[in-house]
Formats: structure tokens, C-alpha cells, sequence
């Protein structure tokens, strides 16, 4: 939809339509705790109705989305953070990271997408949010416009980031 919507309910409805299922992707990648994760889908939602009653096409309809969700899923990180500090690391410290234990009754698949989220649960917020969008097969371009950041920028914490992750993800395996 490249269209600015002609009302805020539509916009949402819109919105919601078409990534309401990336939305609580996001939400699961931001927030490990399934209840409070089900809480920023609802939070994200709110806002993201709110929004639309200020759109104005200023930018795509997909980045438009996803920056409202990215900046209310943020927003409940460092409000958790404030409220119970923990450990989060940056590009630089990821691969000290232990990959965590694996279920022995999952399947393969979802042990290694468990072990991804929750790599990617102890980055920075910046970069979770870069990781994130990438994993919703956003471009470059489309991540720089969420963020802030140029294309180029994006492109270069993309490529540390998978080497990171699969340097990690690698030594979940190994154990």
C-alpha cells in the first residue's frame, strides 16, 4: 500500500492486514516472555492506531509501520531495563555470548530459531532492531528509512551481525 489512507481506522486496518503477523514476530523478538510479549503486540497495535491519525505519507506505508512498532517495542526494553537491569551487549562482546540450552523435545528447527531469538534478545536495541528488520526481508534501504540510518550503514551492521549470530549459533551446536 503506497497510498496514504483517507481515515485513521483505515490506515490501522490496513496496517493491521498486512503486518499483523510481523508485527507479533517483532514483538517475540524484542520480548522473551510470551505474556509480556503478547502485551507489546497489544501496545504496538494502540499506537499504531494513534498514528495514523498524523500520516501523511511522509514516507512509505511498510516503513511507516514498522518504525511506529520498532520505536514502541524499544521503548518496553529500556522501560524493562530501568525496572530490572540485565545484560545486553553490542557488536562488539557478541561473540562471548553462550548460546542457551536446548529443549530436548523441540525439534531441530525450532531449537535453532529459539537459539536466533534469543541471541538476538541479548543485543542492543539498535541492533536488534537492525537484526529484526532484516529478518522480515526488509532491504537495506527500507531499514534505513525505519532507523535513521543510511543504507550503507545499514548494509555494513547487517553482514557483522549475521557473522556474529552464526559464529554463535555455531557454538550452541557445538555443546
Amino acid at each position: 500500500m503506497n497510498k496514504t489512507p483517507r481515515s485513521q481506522d483505515e490506515g490501522y486496518r490496513s496496517a493491521a492486514e498486512l503486518y499483523g503477523g510481523a508485527i507479533e514476530r517483532l514483538a517475540r523478538g524484542y520480548e522473551a516472555d510470551p505474556d509480556l510479549a503478547r502485551d507489546l503486540v497489544q501496545d504496538i497495535h494502540a499506537e499504531l492506531w494513534r498514528s495514523f491519525e498524523y500520516f501523511e505519507g511522509q514516507c512509505s506505508f511498510k516503513s511507516w509501520v514498522y518504525r511506529i512498532a520498532h520505536n514502541v517495542a524499544v521503548s518496553h526494553v529500556q522501560t524493562a531495563l530501568r525496572r530490572k537491569p540485565g545484560k545486553l551487549v553490542g557488536l562488539d562482546a557478541m561473540d562471548e555470548l553462550v548460546a542457551p540450552d536446548d529443549v530436548a523435545a523441540a525439534t531441530e528447527q525450532n531449537q535453532l530459531r529459539n537459539r536466533l531469538l534469543a541471541t538476538v534478545h541479548h543485543l542492543k536495541p539498535a541492533d536488534r532492531q537492525v537484526m529484526l528488520l532484516y529478518l522480515e526481508d526488509l532491504t537495506a534501504a527500507e531499514i534505513g528509512e525505519v532507523t535513521g540510518l543510511s543504507s550503507g550503514a545499514v548494509a555494513t551492521r547487517i553482514h557483522r551481525l549475521k557473522a556474529l549470530l552464526g559464529d554463535a549459533l555455531k557454538q550452541g551446536e557445538a555443546r
